[in-house]
């Protein structure tokens, strides 16, 4: 095991986001995404080591718009099939955060990689 220096944001959608998924395509009755089904889908932000709720919430207040923006183009790249402006309110209505403070490696084999996050990659993942 390896003890990352980082904490980690575990990001999970609310029932308003799935709703707006569902919206973008309608689907015949019974096939809707559901919040499980959407939950599996999660993503988890690595981030500074965070020594206090207060500089977690500064840290996430500076952050949010561009954790909006790639949980959104996660189901959908064009920005004008996006909700209302993406905003501190809407962050808070489509996304539940939770904080670790701890952030382990359990793979001891495989060295941690860094990469560049790209939308193309992203869509790659999600076809797989």
């Amino acid at each position: 095991m390896k003890l990352l220096n980082r904490s980690a944001l575990s990001v999970r959608p609310t029932r308003h986001f799935v709703d707006w998924i569902n919206a973008l395509e309608p689907t015949m009755e019974g096939d809707d995404l559901t919040l499980d089904d959407v939950e599996r889908e999660s993503t988890v932000y690595l981030i500074p080591e965070m020594d206090s709720p207060e500089a977690l919430e500064a840290f996430v207040r500076e952050r949010y718009l561009e954790i909006l923006e790639t949980e959104l183009r996660a189901w959908e790249e064009d920005e004008e099939q996006w909700p209302e402006a993406p905003d501190w309110a809407l962050f808070q209505r489509f996304l539940q955060v939770e904080h670790s403070y701890l952030a382990i490696d359990l793979d001891n084999e495989a060295a941690l990689e860094i990469s560049e996050v790209d939308d193309a990659l992203l869509l790659e993942a999600d076809q797989d």
